[in-house]
């Protein structure tokens, strides 16, 4: 599967209604770890809505920092993390959820769909996988 495939699955993971976003970023980057989607799925179960339903640090993002963790086992994550976050925000214009969904025009800043989509191509971007 390649990168934009796995991020439009994403979104179609997200738009099910069976996933939040950081369930659905995981659960496309699941190959990148050795947990299994349905292990990925419970981990990030609370990290919806900004972090807990807190509208904090959005979930997608969370996502994608989780992954990057398991595939480097912990060795320069924060690098990754810190690219990932800083991509992201250029992207998308903030980092928190509440932020992301603040409506102008009669638009959100960026939608989840988008947030979902750009977590994943900014985490295979930066961490090398098509």
């Amino acid at each position: 599967m390649t990168l934009e495939e796995r991020a439009e699955k994403a979104v179609q993971l997200k738009t099910s209604g069976g996933y939040n976003c950081s369930q659905a970023v995981t659960a496309v980057l699941a190959d990148q770890t050795e947990l299994t989607e349905a292990q990925l799925k419970q981990i990030t179960a609370g990290f919806c809505v900004g972090m807990g339903n807190l509208e904090a640090t959005c979930g997608a993002l969370i996502g994608a920092g989780i992954i990057a963790g398991l595939k480097t086992q912990g060795v320069g994550t924060l690098k990754f993390s810190r690219q990932i976050q800083e991509t992201f925000k250029d992207r998308c214009g903030a980092i928190k959820c509440k932020d992301l969904k603040t409506m102008t025009d009669g638009k959100p800043l960026c939608p989840c769909e988008d947030c979902v989509r750009n977590a994943v191509m900014i985490f295979g971007e930066i961490l090398g996988i098509d």
